[in-house]
């Protein structure tokens, strides 16, 4: 029962903060350098492969997704004639890299709000360094009573942050945009899971199949959650 709670953990990457947007943007910009040479479609289908490919290798972040790109804009440009594409997309990441935290709609309020009744924790993914300057420069590392920045997100990593939280599965929620990374892992492991959706998902976070489960719940704003869990 969610009446049991102790510690609810939040996603960061559209959850807390804008995130994937971005990403769209510098694969317009990528698209729009390869068109000298290839279609925009087959350029994707080429930087979906190599991230894929490397994925295991380089983990997640922009750091990682620039390593693919450029190995990318190489493979499709020759080697000969890529020095000017590889500059650009350094560019291009050193930019996203400075880009100012821009946080999704009444995220603060609910931190603040839950934190009284809660031991709140944020659960991500990424490369540490960017998720650390991320997480400093939104403004809410203060409101958090424990930090979990995880190389993967499957059910043993979540287990083994369970078990630092000194709780139980079922003591423990998880709220966040991905199915594939927030919610799935925590109910195989007996937790509570809250999904809410942002309007775009990476193409390796999607899940196709719907997920039903006594302990899921589905919500469109992560403001729906106050009345759920607020015990005062």
């Amino acid at each position: 029962m969610i009446n049991k709670v102790k510690v609810i953990a939040f996603d960061a990457d559209d959850t807390l903060w804008i995130c994937e947007p971005y990403f769209q943007e510098l694969n317009a910009q990528f698209l729009h350098m390869m068109a000298d040479f290839i279609p925009p479609q087959l350029a994707a289908r080429e930087l979906h492969q190599t991230v894929g490919e490397n994925m295991a290798l380089y983990g997640y972040g922009i750091k990682p997704y620039s390593l693919s790109m450029i190995e990318t804009v190489i493979r499709i440009t020759g080697e000969e004639r890529s020095g000017k594409y590889v500059k650009k997309v350094i560019e291009l990441a050193q930019e996203m890299l400075a880009k100012p935290i821009e946080l999704l709609e009444d995220v603060e309020l609910v931190l603040q709000s839950l934190r009284t009744d809660y031991r709140i924790a944020i659960a991500t993914k990424g490369d540490l360094l960017d998720q650390e300057r991320k997480l400093k420069n939104s403004g809410l590392e203060h409101l958090f009573h424990h930090i979990e920045i995880m190389s993967e997100k499957h059910e043993d990593d979540y287990s083994r942050m369970i078990k630092r939280l000194g709780i139980a599965p079922d003591e423990f929620l998880m709220l966040g945009n991905s199915l594939k990374s927030d919610i799935i892992p925590v109910l195989s492991l007996g937790a509570h899971a809250i999904h809410i959706p942002y309007y775009v998902t990476w193409e390796f976070e999607r899940v196709e199949e719907d997920v039903i489960h006594p302990n899921l719940k589905t919500l469109t704003s992560i403001k729906e959650v106050l009345p759920m869990l607020k015990r005062n």
